[in-house]
């Protein structure tokens, strides 16, 4: 018989919070379950997953938000915060830890600013975040006024109305993120056989997130395409599906290429890259050539982002730099001075790089990686979630 006087929700204390082009849910780990099959159930009903809609919580039906970060107070000597990364597949029963996503990182400074779990030191708070999925420190450098985080400011990103303060991320801690390399399998380029005997080649990094990069022109697109036209194309998906799984298993990450949709679902993200060209954006907007170092489609969980992930932007500038790369074949004609522009879907991001002198190829390390986002507190308030999974 059901206790009358059992509640049948109960209230948990959250924040949604947009960083950089992605939107999530930001959590005190204190508030969540241990790792295991009961947090995975609890982040589905926060987001109202499985389900296309996610009608019943807090995502927004795309990739790009429904993500997740739990947060905590380091004990790390080297880390003021601990952050753990969850995307909550909109549509699918699945909740993945396995990489870490720049966007939302970008908002993990903030929010420990803001919830008290960092001192404020204005005019810039340095935030040292150690990210639980990859295990490498991240340093947000996080704009402070009046003892909270700073929102209004001058610096805009494509796919993000308006401006705001920004927070410059320093990724140059994170080569070999998943891996322990910056090229997994020692080399430059792959080539990777194909079941149908296409032969295609392959440049495979690991900076932030592991990706695999592959030449547009290689998988029948001219690297202008926008999302709704490589969604669409099942051939197309299918394809890279494959390209995506035989990268996993040269990463070493499945042992099979079938396996890689359930055994590693979300790494290595798939990047197009090609060389700069004029094209219209999602908006309808036209990118010059002239604006771009190189072209990127990116495609995780088999569709193809909106913008361009954080992460994917850090492999991308990390890969630009190593001779020989598909990356840098694309960029070469046009990079310089320290900065990567990256034309994507909703317009040219650029990502700060440069690597330290008298290093290259797979010893290849970094004066300067990182990139620009801002981010915004939307809502601090309570998700109510059923009784029963919070229940020990």
């Amino acid at each position: 018989m059901n206790d009358a006087s059992m509640p049948e929700q109960v209230p948990v204390p959250c924040t949604i919070l947009r960083g950089g082009t992605s939107k999530g849910v930001y959590l005190h780990e204190a508030d969540v379950p241990p790792a295991g099959p009961r947090r995975d159930a609890f982040l589905q009903a926060v987001m109202g997953s499985p389900d296309i809609l996610q009608i019943n919580g807090l995502g927004g039906s795309r990739l790009i938000t429904s993500k997740v970060a739990i947060v905590k107070r380091s004990l790390r000597d080297d880390a003021d915060i601990d952050y753990t990364y969850a995307q909550v597949v909109p549509d699918r029963n699945v909740v993945s830890y396995a990489g870490n996503c720049g966007n939302i990182s970008s908002g993990v400074g903030p929010f420990a600013i803001d919830s008290g779990l960092v001192p404020a030191c204005e005019p810039i708070t340095e935030v040292r975040i150690f990210n639980t999925n990859t295990r490498k420190i991240l340093i947000a450098h996080v704009p402070v006024l009046g003892g909270r985080a700073r929102v209004g400011g001058d610096f805009s990103i494509p796919g993000v109305p308006g401006t705001g303060a920004e927070i410059f991320m320093d990724y140059r801690q994170t080569t070999g993120a998943k891996t322990g390399r910056l090229l997994p399998t020692g080399n430059v380029t792959d080539r990777l056989t194909l079941g149908s005997g296409q032969s295609i080649e392959i440049s495979l990094g690991d900076a932030a997130n592991p990706c695999v990069f592959i030449r547009a022109g290689d998988v029948g697109l001219t690297g202008s395409e926008l999302p709704l036209r490589i969604n669409e194309d099942a051939g197309l998906i299918a394809l890279l599906r494959e390209i995506r799984g035989r990268a996993a298993v040269l990463a070493q990450f499945c042992t099979a290429w079938e396996e890689a949709e359930t055994r590693s679902p979300s790494l290595p993200l798939v990047v197009l890259v090609a060389a700069p060209a004029d094209y219209t954006d999602m908006n309808g907007g036209q990118v010059e050539r002239g604006a771009m170092d190189l072209r990127a489609r990116l495609v995780f969980y088999n569709k193809c982002h909106e913008s361009m992930a954080g992460t994917g932007s850090m492999c991308t500038a990390a890969m630009s730099c190593v001779q020989g790369s598909i990356v840098h074949e694309a960029a070469q004609a046009s990079m310089g001075g320290g900065t990567l522009r990256i034309g994507h879907p909703l317009g040219v991001m650029q990502v700060a790089v440069e690597p330290e002198p008298g290093t290259a190829g797979a010893s290849l390390r970094y004066r300067r990686l990182g990139f620009g986002r801002t981010a915004r507190r939307i809502m601090s308030g309570e998700v109510y979630l059923p009784a029963g999974l919070m229940a020990d």
